[in-house]
């Protein structure tokens, strides 16, 4: 009798120890699973940031023929540039990426002396993600808005960058290829930089631009927003260091004055200066999203 309460209650001993280490390895299992979970949700949100495959990077460095070298979505997104490449575009570890460039000569549209043409690190959309120059939009349809959320490091010699843009492209029947609105970093304030209508016969150019001091930024976080609504053209401003939160304004109706070219977004650090090869000018960008509509 004595040796049966024995077996008893060893069977119940190791009975209990079994369904303590059962739950115990179901709560670490459960740990871990969720832990799986927020890191693979935080991952999301970081590559959500960006759509890479609707942009196309530039940077200033010879592609073979004395212009930019343009760097697609998949070269970015397999982390694949060149280590001269990335000396102008990495990404950061908190997901960012920092665009850091200075005047090499090797531009969008071909060598240039000092003082002709300028030099950027700069994104270039393609709305529908087809890889293409022809990837375009009109503002005489839709709803179209960019959001860019970045901070300026630091922009040497005469303090100007343009962080982004709507640039417009060469379209049958008009001429030019206008860099319609300019968003400016300049000393740490906003500026708004757009072309406004042309003498009859003329083209749309910095000829007949004006200005608009938005507000003061200086090297902190903030995001500028830019919607083609009706042909008109609206900005907005946000920036919590700042305490700023300018709601969209009305800028431009640009269909109503006869603007009818294509148009496409532009993000990044094209730097406003060509004086020497030595000067230079770091943007990270945080976040970038388009929405056409």
């Amino acid at each position: 009798m004595r040796n049966f309460k024995i077996e008893h209650l060893l069977f119940l001993f190791l009975l209990s120890s079994s369904l303590i280490f059962s739950c115990s390895s179901s709560k670490d299992k459960s740990i871990d699973d969720l832990n799986e979970n927020i890191i693979e949700e935080e991952e999301e949100e970081i590559e959500s940031k960006i759509t890479w495959k609707n942009w196309y990077l530039s940077v200033p460095i010879n592609n073979g023929d004395g212009k930019a070298t343009s760097i697609f979505y998949e070269a970015i997104e397999k982390e694949a540039l060149t280590t001269e490449q990335s000396k102008y575009f990495y990404k950061n570890n908190d997901g960012s990426y920092t665009m850091f460039t200075k005047f090499t000569g090797f531009t969008t549209s071909g060598l240039s002396a000092l003082n002709d043409k300028y030099c950027r690190t700069e994104l270039r959309e393609f709305w529908k993600g087809n890889q293409s120059t022809q990837d375009n939009w009109y503002m005489n349809s839709g709803t179209h808005i960019l959001e860019t959320t970045l901070h300026v490091d630091f922009v040497e010699g005469n303090g100007r960058t343009i962080i982004a843009q709507i640039h417009g492209k060469e379209t049958t029947g008009l001429s030019g290829a206008p860099a319609t609105v300019k968003i400016r970093w300049n000393s740490g304030m906003i500026q708004v930089d757009y072309y406004t209508k042309p003498d009859p016969g003329e083209p749309w150019t910095s000829a007949f631009d004006d200005k608009i001091d938005v507000a003061r930024v200086d090297n902190e976080v903030f995001t500028f927003k830019i919607k083609i609504e009706n042909g008109k053209f609206y900005y907005a401003l946000e920036c919590e260091a700042k305490n700023l939160n300018i709601d969209y304004t009305l800028v431009f109706d640009y269909v109503g004055n006869g603007y009818a070219h294509q148009n496409y977004f532009k993000t990044g650090n094209y730097f406003g200066w060509n004086a020497d090869y030595e000067k230079t000018a770091q943007v990270t960008l945080h976040a970038v999203k388009t929405d056409h509509f």
